[in-house]
C-alpha cells in the first residue's frame, strides 16, 4: 500500500517540556532527537540555568542550530552570575515554587513566537503542576506526559505502599 500525502496537513511540531532535572533533561532530550531525526520539528523548552549548562558541558551534542531542532528557555528565578564567581544553586522545593507560579506566562510566550505553530506537546510527567495541561488546553493541541524513570524507580514508587503495609518498609536494623 503506497503512502499518499495529505493535502492541507501541519507538519508536526513537537514542544518538549522537561522536568529540570538532569537525568531528565537527557532522557527527554534522547526522545526528541529521535522524533527529530524521523523528520519533526522540535522545540525543547529548558529552564535558563539548565538550558546554559547544557551548552557549557556539551549535552546538546550538537542539536543546536541544525534546522527543525530549537532550544528555548523559561526563567528559574536565578541570578545570571553570583558575586563571588560561584554558580547560583536553589533547592528542588525553591526551584518548583517558582515554577509554580512563574512557568505558564514565559511558555505561552515562547509558543506564541515560534514561526511553526506547535502540534502537539510532549511534557515530563512531573511538570504537570506548572499547569502545561491547562496550556495545552488553551492552545487546543494534545499533550502526552512522559515519564522519564527507570521501570526500577517507577516499580518502587508504586509497589511503596504494599512494602510499607506489609512491614518491609521502613527497614529494620
Amino acid at each position: 500500500m503506497d503512502a499518499k500525502p495529505i493535502v492541507g496537513r501541519k507538519k508536526p511540531h513537537v514542544v518538549f517540556i522537561p522536568y529540570p532535572a538532569q537525568s531528565h533533561i537527557k532522557c527527554m532530550l534522547k526522545l526528541a532527537r529521535l522524533l527529530h531525526h524521523k523528520g519533526i520539528e522540535m522545540t525543547f523548552i529548558n529552564t535558563e540555568w539548565n538550558h546554559k549548562r547544557l551548552f557549557k558541558y556539551g549535552g546538546s551534542s550538537g542539536l543546536d542550530g541544525i534546522p527543525g531542532f530549537r532550544f528555548k528557555t523559561v526563567p528559574d528565578g536565578l541570578p545570571s552570575s553570583s558575586d563571588d564567581g560561584t554558580e547560583p544553586t536553589q533547592t528542588v522545593e525553591e526551584l518548583g515554587l517558582y515554577l509554580l507560579t512563574n512557568f505558564l506566562g514565559p511558555f505561552l510566550d515562547i509558543v506564541a513566537g515560534l514561526e511553526t505553530p506547535p502540534t502537539c506537546i510532549i511534557c515530563d510527567g512531573t511538570m504537570t503542576f506548572t499547569n502545561t495541561i491547562d496550556a495545552a488546553e488553551k492552545l487546543k493541541i494534545p499533550i502526552f506526559l512522559y515519564w522519564t524513570m527507570a521501570a526500577s524507580g517507577f516499580m518502587a514508587f508504586y509497589l511503596a505502599k504494599v512494602l510499607l503495609e506489609k512491614g518491609i518498609l521502613p527497614l529494620k536494623g
